[in-house]
């Protein structure tokens, strides 16, 4: 009895490392920027970063100038948007990524980092999607992206905490409270 218990417990300490070794985080993940540079979230570590799926036209566009507002008010925090262009709902940015680049940029004065259009839900998802939103992934919870501008909050440790509607403003209280918390 006492072999086998001791067996038990071995076998979960050794299930308990595993699985906590096998964890990502978001510093696993690389991406393309906008303008096709290399970009490693593992420089990120020790901010909390708010991952946006954009869009140029869509209802939620405008939410571009709060994310803008948002970002140069906590910037100075360890804290980060980073804003991931996408085409998966009603062909709402159909540009190139210079495109993109140049409507967020003289429309909104977007300075946040903005990466190449990727593809946030199907067949086709990118791989950092894919591991927010998936509780088999990222440990935490369920979250598919159900329109334009949902947010994913990560926080300084690389691991997602939650996420916010895509009609959640940049300034809603579950955002800024886990922000300043």
């Amino acid at each position: 009895m006492m072999r086998t218990l001791l067996f038990m417990l071995t076998f979960l300490a050794i299930t308990a490392m595993t699985s906590a070794q096998n964890k990502k985080t978001i510093y696993d993940f690389k991406a393309t920027t906008i303008d096709e540079q290399p970009f490693d979230f593992s420089t990120l570590k020790g901010k909390k970063v708010l991952v946006v799926n954009v869009a140029s036209k869509c209802g939620y566009t405008p939410q571009y100038a709060q994310l803008e507002e948002l970002y140069k008010k906590y910037s100075d925090k360890n804290f980060v948007i980073i804003g991931f262009p996408a085409n998966n709902f009603l062909s709402q940015e159909p540009g190139t990524n210079a495109e993109i680049k140049e409507f967020c940029t003289s429309k909104y004065q977007v300075t946040f980092p903005m990466m190449a259009k990727i593809s946030v839900k199907g067949k086709d998802i990118d791989p950092l999607y894919s591991w927010l939103t998936s509780k088999d992934q990222n440990g935490i919870l369920d979250a598919p992206v159900k329109w334009n501008f949902q947010k994913f909050m990560i926080n300084e440790q690389g691991e997602v905490v939650g996420f916010a509607a895509p009609g959640d403003k940049p300034f809603d209280e579950k955002i800024i409270n886990w922000i300043e918390k």
